[in-house]
């Protein structure tokens, strides 16, 4: 194992399920092809009273992993929560991206993660992320157990 993939895939989920970021959390999903439980620290994004995950990477391996697990997963953040993740709709995107943008995320600002994630200005508008949208996949987070 690399020291890189040693940092990114052990050393920063284990920091960041320690519940000390404020926004960035642990994910913890059951892995597609080994059944192995998988961690992956994530910047969780607040919208409207519901909480999300935007994939940054489009169809990357915590999102196959999360479809393969039928949305069941954990968060990782000073204790361990079930939830379930719910993928959203293309049209009902852009205000997650938008709220994305205006937090700050583990290690990059608003305007940076606005740049180098979405390729847009330091303070994009609703109308800019609605033209992207479909290129990101966003999943609602909630609780185990609340949903109807």
């Amino acid at each position: 194992m690399s020291l890189k993939h040693w940092i990114l895939y052990k050393l920063i989920p284990w920091y960041t399920g320690l519940g000390i970021t404020k926004r960035t959390v642990t994910l913890e999903v059951r892995g597609r092809k080994t059944g192995k439980l998988i961690r992956v620290s994530l910047s969780r994004t607040d919208c409207s009273g519901h909480s999300y995950f935007v994939s940054l990477g489009g169809d990357s391996a915590w999102v196959r992993n999360v479809r393969a697990a039928h949305g069941q997963a954990f968060i990782l953040s000073g204790g361990k929560t079930p939830v379930q993740l719910i993928e959203t709709k293309s049209e009902e995107r852009a205000p997650v991206l938008l709220a994305y943008v205006q937090e700050r995320a583990f290690t990059h600002s608003g305007a940076q993660a606005s740049h180098l994630f979405f390729n847009l200005g330091s303070h994009p508008t609703l109308q800019e992320m609605q033209a992207i949208a479909d290129r990101y996949i966003v999943f609602e987070i909630v609780p185990r157990g609340s949903i109807p």
